[in-house]
């Protein structure tokens, strides 16, 4: 008898009147608007301008999200168009249903045409929102506990999920919750680039591809634990290859890069730098305004000083205070002498 376990909610969906709200959902919206709060800061901490990366996201999300759905039905196409099922089903992305790897490829894709058009480096771009990108996938991930699926092995241990639902083959009981190792993962992910990215100075797509890389470390694991149904090449899950194979990529992409372009950009958004130039010549300007108005005072002052020399000069006082009257009688009373 298990003494804990994590339960599944009875149902992923609540309805406000007749609009239903689904779980799966919300969770989807609330990575995205995480991913473009953190990508923005970042940003703007590497000297773009406010505002960019949400005008990106807005081609880069409906890319991600129907390359996503593309990559689920094309892998799981007996879930949508064998005998018995409803092929209109492949269209109901609110039941659950992304892979990852689409919806980066294809969000890839729209992020390219958005910063095209903002004049933008695609590499500078997809290193300002990596991590937020992790955090929005650990996000999501607990849509899979609303519609609970893509759980792991049966397992008794204190954190195991617990699937109530029967449908679609499930068999209730308790089972390792690999959406939330998956969800625990992401984080980590996150935090790793974050830090290094501050260490090393990354760039030119390197922080991308080491969240490319670290997450695909993760997912192998994880998709190995999962007991839901899937194709098998070699003993392995299709998509345990294609970690490994994204892995080795975003690897080679990072040595070779280093070795190509090491360092970081200097500008990120054309334009943005030249503001900061305005405000810098400004403040340049009344730099040396403020110099010449101190020189004007100083030259000023001497000119008074040197004034008043002459003034005295004319009152018939020389340098020892003397008068020129005085000198002249001392002068008359030697020579009477």
């Amino acid at each position: 008898m298990e003494l804990a376990f994590i339960p599944s909610p009875s149902s992923g969906v609540l309805h406000l009147g007749p609009i239903p709200l689904r779980g799966y959902a919300f969770c989807i919206i609330i990575g995205v608007f995480v991913a473009v709060w953190l990508g923005n800061k970042r940003w703007v901490a590497r000297g773009g301008r406010p505002g960019t990366v949400a005008d990106i996201a807005v081609w880069a999300v409906p890319f991600g999200l129907i390359g996503g759905r593309l990559y689920h039905v094309i892998t799981d196409y007996q879930l949508y168009f064998s005998e018995g099922r409803d092929w209109v089903d492949a269209f109901k992305i609110w039941e659950g249903g992304l892979g990852i790897w689409g919806a980066i490829a294809f969000g890839a894709v729209g992020a390219w045409i958005g910063a095209r058009r903002r004049g933008v480096p695609m590499p500078a771009y997809a290193d300002a929102v990596a991590p937020g990108i992790a955090l929005a996938q650990a996000i999501g991930r607990w849509g899979n506990w609303f519609n609970q699926e893509l759980y792991g092995k049966a397992t008794d241990l204190p954190w195991a999920v617990e699937i109530t639902s029967s449908a679609d083959g499930r068999v209730p009981g308790t089972y390792h919750p690999t959406f939330l190792y998956e969800s625990l993962w992401c984080i980590g992910v996150a935090l790793l680039v974050i830090w290094a990215d501050r260490r090393f100075n990354l760039g030119h797509g390197r922080a991308f591809a080491l969240y490319v890389a670290a997450y695909c470390a993760g997912r192998f694991w994880i998709e190995y634990m999962r007991v839901d149904d899937a194709h098998h090449i070699l003993g392995l899950r299709l998509n345990n290859w294609t970690a490994l194979f994204v892995f080795l990529l975003a690897v080679v992409y990072m040595v070779l890069s280093a070795r190509m372009r090491p360092g970081r950009e200097a500008v990120v958004e054309p334009g943005a730098e030249s503001s900061d130039g305005d405000a810098g010549d400004g403040a340049k300007g009344d730099t040396d305004a403020d110099a010449k108005a101190s020189g004007d005072s100083k030259g000023s002052k001497d000119s008074e000083g040197a004034g008043d020399d002459k003034d005295a000069g004319d009152d018939g006082t020389v340098a020892d205070g003397k008068s020129v009257k005085d000198v002249k009688d001392g002068a008359d009373s030697a020579k009477k002498g």
